[in-house]
C-alpha cells in the first residue's frame, strides 16, 4: 500500500513538473496578440468589481434612508461582502489549479450579476437583509473574479512583461476606483438600485466575452484532488475569527455569542494547523511559506492592507463630516488617491520586471506611511489642495508598492502552484481590509455617539449639528492615522528583509 502511495505521488509531482515546464516554455515564446486579449478580459472584471464598492459608497446614504436600515446594518453590506471574498479566495485558487482558470473565472461574472441583480431589488420592508444576501453572493463572485484574474495575467504574459500586465490590470481597478464616485453619483440621481443593476449588462459582456476569448494555459491543469477536510477547517477558521472581530466592533448579537463565535473559528484554524500538513494535496500549500521571498512579500501585504484598508472609509467620514461635503462631492475629493495610484502602478510593476521588487516595495511602503502620517496632521481647515497631496502621497506609495510585490509573489511559485498562490495573496491582503475596518475604524469612531455617525452618513457634513462630536471624532481620526503609519513602517521594514530575485 506504502509503494503504491508513493508511486502515486510520485507520478503526480512528474506530471506536474512537466505542466510547469510546458508553461514556461509557452511563456519564453511570442504569445501573439493572446496576452492583451486575456488582458481585456481581466480588465472587465476589474472594473466591474472594483467600481462597484466605490459607487457604493456614495449611495449608501439613499439607501439607508429608503431601506430603514440602521448603521451596523450598512456597515454589513460592506463587511459581508469582504468577508466572504477573504473566506473563499485561498479555496477559489486552489480549484483554480484543479479545475481551470477559465471555467472559475467565467463562473464569476454570472455569480456576481446575480448579487448584483438581487440587491438592486432588496425591499423596505427586510430593513437591509436581502440586500446583505445580494453582496454575499457578489463576494462569491467577486472572489472568482480577483483570485483569477491575476492568476490568468501571469500565465498569459512572456517572462519579463508579467510586472507590465500585473501593472495594467492594476490600472483598470484603480480606474473603476476613480470612476465609481462618478458612476454612482449620476445613477443615484435616478436611484441608488442603478448602482447594482447597472452591474446586469457589464456582467454579462464579461461572461461572454471570457466564454470566447480566454483559454486554459499550455500544460493543462495540475493533476491533484481537492482537500475537502482543509476547505471547510479554514473556511470555518477564517469565518469565525473574522466574524467575531468584526462582531467586536460592530455589534449585532450579545457578546457571549461573538465570544463563542471566535472560539469556534480558532478550534477550526488549530484543526487545519494539524491537518493540513498531512494532506498529500492540501488546499493551501504551507509549503510555499518554505520561500522565503513568498513568505515576506505576502507579509509587508498583509500589513500594508491592516494600516489601509480602513483610511478611505475613515476619509469619507472627514470630508462628509468636518470638512462638510455633500457624498457625491466627498467621493470626489478622493480622486488624487486613485488617480497617483493609476499612474504609478503600471510603471512601478515595468520597473519590477527588470530590477525586481526588494527595492521598490519598500520604497512604497515608505512614501504611503509619510502621506498616513502627512494626513494625521489634516483638520476642518486644511485647504483640499494639501489634503490631495496628502492623498496622492498615500496612494503613490500604494502604486509603488503592490504591482512589485504581486509580481514578486506570483514569480516566486512554480506555474501549477499559481492559483493557490493568488489565493494566499488576496486572502492575506483581504483579511487585512477587514482588520482594518474591524481594528482601525473604530479607533476612530469609537467616541462619537450613533447619531452623529447616522446625520454624517445620510446627509453629509452633519457632524457641524453634534460640534461636541467633531473634536471626538477629529482626536479618533488622528489616532487611527497615527496607528496606520505605524503598520506602514512594520511593513516597509518586513519588506526590506525579503530576498533579491
Amino acid at each position: 500500500m506504502r509503494s503504491s502511495r508513493s508511486s502515486s505521488s510520485g507520478d503526480l509531482f512528474a506530471e506536474n513538473v512537466a505542466s510547469d515546464q510546458a508553461i514556461e516554455q509557452s511563456q519564453d515564446k511570442p504569445q501573439g496578440n493572446y496576452q492583451w486579449v486575456a488582458l481585456s478580459v481581466t480588465t472587465v472584471g476589474a472594473l466591474l468589481a472594483s467600481m462597484q464598492g466605490s459607487a457604493l459608497l456614495i449611495a449608501l446614504p439613499d439607501i439607508m434612508a429608503e431601506l430603514h436600515a440602521s448603521f451596523f446594518t450598512i456597515m454589513w453590506v460592506l463587511m459581508g461582502y469582504l468577508l466572504v471574498l477573504t473566506v473563499l479566495t485561498p479555496v477559489i485558487g486552489r480549484l483554480a489549479d484543479i479545475w481551470g482558470r477559465k471555467r472559475l473565472y467565467n463562473s464569476g461574472f454570472v455569480i456576481f450579476t446575480i448579487g448584483s441583480l438581487l440587491a438592486g431589488i432588496a425591499q423596505p420592508s427586510f430593513h437591509g437583509a436581502d440586500m446583505i444576501i445580494g453582496r454575499l453572493i457578489q463576494g462569491l463572485g467577486a472572489a472568482l473574479l480577483v483570485t483569477n484574474s491575476t492568476v490568468i495575467v501571469t500565465d498569459a504574459f512572456r517572462k519579463g512583461q508579467i510586472g507590465l500586465g500585473l501593472g495594467i490590470n492594476q490600472i483598470a481597478g484603480a480606474a473603476g476606483f476613480l470612476l465609481g464616485p462618478i458612476v454612482g453619483g449620476l445613477l443615484t440621481e435616478v436611484s441608488w438600485r442603478w448602482v447594482f443593476l447597472f452591474n446586469v449588462p457589464i456582467g454579462v459582456f464579461g461572461a461572454i466575452w471570457a466564454i470566447k476569448r480566454l483559454r486554459e494555459p499550455v500544460g493543462g491543469m495540475a493533476h491533484s484532488h481537492i482537500d475537502w477536510l482543509g476547505s471547510v477547517t479554514l473556511m470555518i477558521g477564517l469565518t469565525g475569527v473574522l466574524l467575531a472581530l468584526t462582531m467586536l466592533a460592530f455589534p449585532m448579537l450579545p457578546e457571549p455569542v461573538i465570544i463563542a463565535i471566535l472560539g469556534v473559528g480558532i478550534i477550526g484554524l488549530v484543526l487545519f494547523g494539524i491537518f493540513e500538513p498531512r494532506i498529500a494535496e492540501p488546499i493551501v500549500q504551507l509549503r510555499l511559506f518554505t520561500n522565503r521571498l513568498f513568505t515576506l512579500a505576502n507579509l509587508s501585504g498583509l500589513l500594508n492592507g491592516i494600516a489601509r484598508g480602513a483610511v478611505l472609509f475613515l476619509l469619507i467620514f472627514f470630508l462628509q463630516g468636518p470638512y462638510g461635503q455633500d457624498p457625491l462631492t466627498a467621493g470626489l475629493m478622493l480622486t488624487p488617491f486613485g488617480a497617483a495610484f493609476l499612474v504609478i502602478g503600471p510603471l512601478s510593476g515595468r520597473l519590477s520586471d527588470r530590477v525586481g521588487s526588494r527595492l521598490l516595495a519598500p520604497i512604497g511602503l515608505a512614501i504611503s506611511a509619510v502621506g498616513l502620517l502627512a494626513l494625521s496632521t489634516v483638520t476642518a481647515s486644511t485647504p483640499f489642495w494639501l489634503l490631495a497631496v496628502y492623498m496622492a502621497l498615500m496612494g503613490g506609495g500604494s502604486g509603488f508598492f503592490v504591482s512589485p510585490n504581486t509580481n514578486a509573489i506570483m514569480g516566486s511559485v512554480e506555474p501549477h502552484t499559481r492559483g493557490a498562490a493568488a489565493g494566499i495573496l488576496n486572502m492575506l491582503n483581504n483579511t487585512g481590509q477587514m482588520l482594518s475596518i474591524a481594528i482601525v475604524f473604530p479607533l476612530a469612531l469609537k467616541d462619537v455617539p450613533q447619531d452623529a455617525m447616522m446625520q454624517v452618513f445620510i446627509y453629509g457634513g452633519g457632524m457641524s449639528k453634534f460640534p461636541s462630536a467633531l473634536n471626538l471624532f477629529m482626536n479618533g481620526l488622528h489616532t487611527a492615522l497615527l496607528a496606520s503609519f505605524a503598520l506602514s513602517i512594520v511593513a516597509m521594514i518586513v519588506a526590506a528583509l525579503r530576498p533579491a530575485h
